[in-house]
């Protein structure tokens, strides 16, 4: 299962103004994705471990598409605030 990086364009950025937030202190959690998420990083520095192997570092400005069925680590390096939205 791969994750997609990506930086999005200014309809990408605008369409996600309506979407929820999250935000999470540094840490290190385990994670699994029940549906597609996509998520827009405001700010935040992370990198994210697939449970085999794949290794994906984002942050701030960058786009992020997580497959359903995922399961991972995020270690969150620097504070994290995105939109995102599922499916």
């Amino acid at each position: 299962m791969r994750i997609k990086v990506e930086k999005p364009t200014p309809a990408d950025i605008a369409a996600f103004s309506s979407c929820a937030s999250w935000s999470k202190e540094p840490s290190v959690f385990h994670w699994e994705y029940d549906s597609i998420e996509t998520c827009y990083l405001l700010q935040g520095d992370v990198r994210v471990t697939t449970a085999d192997g794949e290794v994906a570092e984002f942050g701030a400005g960058d786009m992020v598409t997580f497959p359903a069925g995922l399961k991972c680590t995020w270690e969150v390096r620097a504070p994290v605030h995105k939109h995102y939205r599922f499916g």
